[in-house]
């Protein structure tokens, strides 16, 4: 059999496309046949989905492919990423996959893969594309089973609250997977829980499911602000990223969040090793090792995150955009209701506010994540001729290019989820961040002087 996927859906850390345009549901049996064929022990493998219109039958046509190829599949259902993972673990399967589109577009989904309880990701997924150019299945006709693993989630959610005092929470699912658990979940919290488009609709009518966008926070910081909340929590489309506003309607960055959670976890255990993406602030390195902690840069990328995080037996890792991963008392993927979970448990043991709390880390002045309008097949080459030209400055080119000058830092990268490079920059000062901002706009202007205008200084 022969089947030739777009090659633009193949990313480095999962599949993602344009439903019936670059992802198809001949594209999902496909898939299915090819990835069933590398299952080698009990062959089971857990599927849910999101909300999506495209995600019932994009499951549907992949389950179909992994039944004829062998595997034992178990449908969880329709839910939140962080519940397949958590589903993988409970029934001890050999794979799970997530139908999702994450924060993107109605129009986009894909999937997320874990095989052996980690990511499934770069060189593995070109490998099964190529397989599927030319391999042949026998029709094997295994077996599927429903798993309804949503009522064990949330027990497990609810047995990790430890709340020592009420605090009043506004929580946005943004119509997005998460919303029926975050609906249960904040029923066990105590205090007045205000709740915005818990229910899930695929067309996303309120607002874009996506927390490191700040304009879709705007409902929450209202709500929070006028009911003189303690904080606001949002998810995004799937449920594996959170975002934050404190008490005074302030976003919380997804960096910060994860200084906040580190210095915790450094106060019980002083050797933590804390893990942040390129586009994280060195606030968050230099005081994780400040205080005693070993501070770790990782490539952008939920799968990327979690393969560094198992390299370096972290006890935390985190992104800019929101994904929060603890290994500290949980499994070490991105959940960001156990994160929630854990905000809430920080904040009720606590006499200050959180934006107290956050008032106290050291004050640098950033952008936030910009993103650049990139055609997908040129934004890699782009990158590479940018570093090319950094000869003799101080960089890393781990993830795209992390430049660091005198008063801060500059960063581009090629987004493996969007058509678009990645912008961000860090400075001492206000002078200084303008700086940073007007010499990565000359550096881009060198290589494309169209994508330079995009950045508005």
């Amino acid at each position: 059999m022969k089947h030739f996927f777009d090659p633009t859906i193949i990313r480095e850390y999962d599949i993602r496309g344009i439903y019936n345009s670059t992802l198809s549901e001949e594209d999902a049996v496909r898939f299915g046949h090819v990835f069933a064929l590398t299952l080698k022990k009990n062959k089971i493998v857990n599927v849910a989905c999101d909300g999506r219109h495209s995600s019932i039958p994009l499951k549907k046509s992949l389950i179909h492919g992994l039944v004829e190829g062998g595997a034992n599949v178990r449908d969880i259902g329709l839910g939140p990423t962080p519940m397949l993972y958590f589903s993988c673990f409970e029934n001890d399967c050999e794979a799970g996959i997530m139908i999702t589109g994450s924060h993107n577009p109605p129009t986009h989904n894909g999937f997320k893969i874990v095989k052996d309880k980690v990511s499934f990701f770069g060189e593995n997924l070109k490998k099964l594309s190529i397989l599927a150019e030319d391999y042949e299945l026998k029709k094997k006709g295994k077996l599927l089973k429903n798993f309804d693993i949503s009522k064990i989630y949330l027990q497990n959610l609810v047995s990790r609250l430890n709340q020592k005092k009420e605090l009043n929470i506004a929580w946005d699912a943004g119509n997005g997977s998460a919303g029926a658990v975050m609906e249960k979940l904040s029923k066990f919290v105590k205090g007045k829980n205000i709740l915005l488009y818990s229910e899930i609709n695929g067309d996303f009518p309120n607002h874009h499911p996506d927390p490191s966008d700040h304009s879709t926070l705007q409902d929450l910081i209202n709500n929070v602000k006028e009911k003189k909340l303690d904080f606001g929590i949002a998810f995004d489309g799937d449920g594996d990223r959170i975002g934050v506003v404190d008490d005074k309607g302030s976003i919380i960055p997804g960096d910060l969040l994860l200084l906040l959670f580190a210095q915790e976890i450094i106060e019980k255990n002083d050797k933590a090793c804390i893990i942040g993406d390129v586009k994280c602030s060195q606030v968050l390195f230099d005081q994780v090792n400040r205080l005693g902690g070993r501070a770790v840069m990782s490539k952008t990328g939920h799968s990327l995150v979690k393969n560094t995080m198992k390299k370096e037996s972290a006890d935390l890792a985190g992104e800019m955009s929101g994904h929060i991963f603890f290994s500290d008392k949980y499994y070490g993927f991105d959940d960001a209701l156990y994160a929630a979970v854990r905000l809430i448990n920080l904040m009720s043991s606590t006499d200050k506010k959180l934006s107290e709390v956050v008032s106290k880390f050291p004050k640098l002045f950033n952008t936030p994540e910009i993103r650049i309008d990139c055609d997908d097949r040129e934004k890699f080459e782009l990158i590479e001729k940018i570093i090319k030209n950094q000869k003799g400055k101080k960089f890393s080119s781990i993830d795209g290019i992390r430049v660091s000058l005198k008063d801060g830092w500059w960063l581009l990268r090629a987004s493996n989820t969007q058509a678009a490079i990645v912008l961000r920059c860090e400075a001492n000062t206000e002078h200084g961040l303008k700086t940073m901002i007007d010499t990565v706009k000359y550096e881009l202007s060198l290589i494309n002087s169209k994508l330079a205008e995009q950045i508005i200084t």
